[in-house]
């Protein structure tokens, strides 16, 4: 629920989210953002990314299995429970959670579900409405068998195999190198909500639910689109970009006094602009800089211009000239994002609990999507571990006797 009553767009959805790391929960936390119940299942001791930092003092020690800040990021908004999924009553207590959920995720690698006796076709016919989702480096043989469908992967193999770290480099020509955020897990995330919320739009209607497989890999190549295009039209093997772009001039990252500024000149009217505001008239009006092929064949001189424009002026003087006229801002550090005014208009920090330290909330990203009717985003904290056991085990038809037994010390959902 959110404040003032308002629930979200998914509000009513239950998702069982079995996700660990980051692709999976992101995608869980997204769904669980707009309003779904998302109830995380952790093992006994919890979720091993409990133990990632960054840390305030004594929170790596709780007894509860650690509350890093990785951990807290992307499991907010969602209800914590423990079963032990090794343990047949554990299994049981799943099924029986499973037969009352919309939507079942987990990025397990290939395998692991059905050994466990919970993969999609055990559940589907407990449900067949259910919709599950399963992120992996190289997908479900279910939708495509890949060669490298048993290698484990994690974000620095999507990025490196799904084409994004060939074309990124400091330099044109220069080596490979690794985006900072997580992309390789996250993109795919984004996309198996996406997935999720698409398929179980669909069940609604038929009342029959589906198996959604994202490959991590193949989310970074969607992600990389132009360099398929280019390479399908005429066989260019596009490789690291440095700061530029291979189609626009000028397009990248300039050098200001005290840092860096992008711009972007996607069509010529922008270029005749962005040269008469730094006084080059003589630029704006040379048919040699036209068009962007011809700013393309002359890319060092139109760079070398702008570059020097903006080496002698500091991120804020060039914002007060191109501020609003030219596609244009600021390369931002977090302590400057923090700080600027779109991002507490935008509302993209919220506040949390830090459990264990009462006198310093967490601050973490909040949604990206606005919606006007149906708010999403941050209301609460990730849970600590097995913290709504006994609360969600009630609220699915298990007896207080049930309950008791389940968490008791050694059963199945003890923490």
């Amino acid at each position: 629920m959110a404040d003032g009553g308002v629930t979200g767009a998914l509000d009513g959805v239950v998702v069982i989210d079995f996700t660990q790391m980051l692709s999976g929960p992101f995608a869980a936390m997204m769904l669980a953002d707009q309003g779904a119940r998302v109830i995380k299942v952790e093992p006994p001791g919890g979720d091993q990314t409990r133990k990632f930092g960054p840390f305030r003092p004594g929170q790596l020690t709780m007894p509860d299995g650690g509350y890093g800040g990785y951990f807290a990021s992307t499991n907010r908004n969602k209800d914590g429970i423990v079963v032990d999924l090794k343990s047949e009553a554990g299994r049981e207590v799943i099924k029986r959670l499973v037969a009352n959920a919309d939507i079942v995720i987990e990025n397990f690698r290939a395998g692991v579900m059905e050994r466990l006796g919970l993969g999609y076709e055990t559940l589907a016919e407990i449900n067949p409405r259910l919709v599950y989702g399963a992120i992996r480096g190289f997908g479900d043989s279910r939708t495509g068998k890949s060669p490298y469908g048993d290698w484990p992967a994690y974000d620095v193999v999507a990025q490196a195999m799904g084409g994004i770290m060939g074309i990124t480099s400091t330099e044109a020509g220069g080596q490979p190198t690794k985006i900072g955020p997580g992309v390789g897990d996250i993109v795919p995330a984004m996309q198996c909500a996406f997935g999720l919320v698409s398929a179980l739009f669909r069940a609604q209607r038929t009342g029959r639910g589906q198996f959604v497989d994202v490959a991590m890999v193949d989310g970074v190549l969607a992600l990389c689109e132009r360099i398929v295009f280019q390479h399908g039209i005429d066989g260019t093997v596009p490789g690291p970009e440095g700061n530029s772009h291979p189609l626009l001039c000028p397009y990248g990252l300039f050098p200001a006094k005290d840092g860096w500024v992008a711009i972007g000149c996607p069509h010529d009217d922008f270029w005749r602009l962005l040269a008469r505001c730094m006084g080059r008239h003589d630029l704006a009006d040379d048919g040699r800089f036209a068009l962007t092929a011809d700013r393309l064949a002359r890319r060092a001189e139109v760079e070398g211009a702008v570059s020097a424009w903006t080496t002698v002026r500091t991120k804020a003087e060039i914002a007060a000239v191109l501020g609003g006229k030219v596609p244009f801002g600021p390369v931002l550090r977090v302590d400057e994002i923090f700080a600027d005014g779109h991002t507490a208009s935008r509302r993209m920090l919220a506040h949390v609990e830090l459990p264990g330290v009462p006198d310093h909330p967490l601050v973490i990203a909040d949604t990206a999507i606005k919606m006007t009717e149906t708010p999403g985003g941050v209301r609460r904290r990730a849970p600590l571990v097995g913290e709504h056991t006994a609360t969600v085990l009630a609220d699915f038809g298990f007896s207080s006797d049930e309950v008791a037994s389940l968490t008791a010390r050694g059963g199945a959902c003890a923490g």
